[in-house]
C-alpha cells in the first residue's frame, strides 16, 4: 500500500471513529469497535486496547490471537510507551529491548497512549507479522484517531 492510499484509509477510519465516538458512550464497547475498525481496514496481526489499572495494564477490547492479559509499569513496548507518555513505533520487536513476546509472529508494533488529564488511561497496541509495517503516518493518524475516543478510565 502506498502512503496516499494508507492517509486516505486513515482519513476514512477517523470519520468512523468519530462517529462512534459521539454515539457510543461505553468505554469498553467504543474500544472493541474502533479496534475491529482499525483491524478490518488494515488487516493486522493483531489490534486492541490496554487499560490502565493501578500498577499494570490489562487486557482490553482487541482483534487477534490470544494476547499478554497483563503488562507492568515500564515493562515491555507497552509498559514503556505508559511509562515514557509516548507513541513508540518498533520496526523489529527483536531489537527492543525486554520486549515481551505473546506471540512469535508478531515482528513489528506500535503503541499509542490514550490520555485523560494528562495521564495515560489506556493504550492502543497494533501488532504485525511484518518488520517494518509501521511509520510515520500511522502515528500520526493513530494518535487522531485515540484522540477523539475520550476515554477517562
Amino acid at each position: 500500500m502506498d502512503k496516499n492510499e494508507k492517509q486516505q484509509k486513515y482519513e476514512t477510519l477517523i470519520e468512523q471513529v468519530k462517529a462512534f465516538s459521539e454515539s457510543e458512550r461505553d468505554e469498553i464497547a467504543l474500544m472493541a469497535n474502533v479496534a475491529a475498525i482499525v483491524h478490518e481496514a488494515f488487516h493486522f496481526w493483531w489490534t486492541g486496547f490496554y487499560r490502565v489499572a493501578g500498577q499494570e495494564l490489562v487486557l482490553g477490547p482487541f482483534q487477534g490471537p490470544v494476547a499478554c492479559t497483563r503488562i507492568k509499569f515500564g515493562r515491555g513496548v507497552c509498559g514503556t510507551a505508559w511509562k515514557e507518555k509516548r507513541t513508540i513505533v518498533v520496526d523489529d520487536v527483536e531489537e527492543f529491548p525486554g520486549h515481551i513476546a505473546c506471540s512469535s509472529a508478531s515482528r513489528s508494533e506500535i503503541v499509542v497512549p490514550i490520555f485523560s488529564n494528562g495521564e495515560v488511561v489506556a493504550e492502543l497496541d497494533i501488532d504485525s507479522e511484518n518488520l517494518a509495517t509501521f511509520d510515520e503516518i500511522d502515528k500520526l493518524y493513530l494518535e487522531k484517531i485515540v484522540e477523539d475516543l475520550r476515554l477517562t478510565a
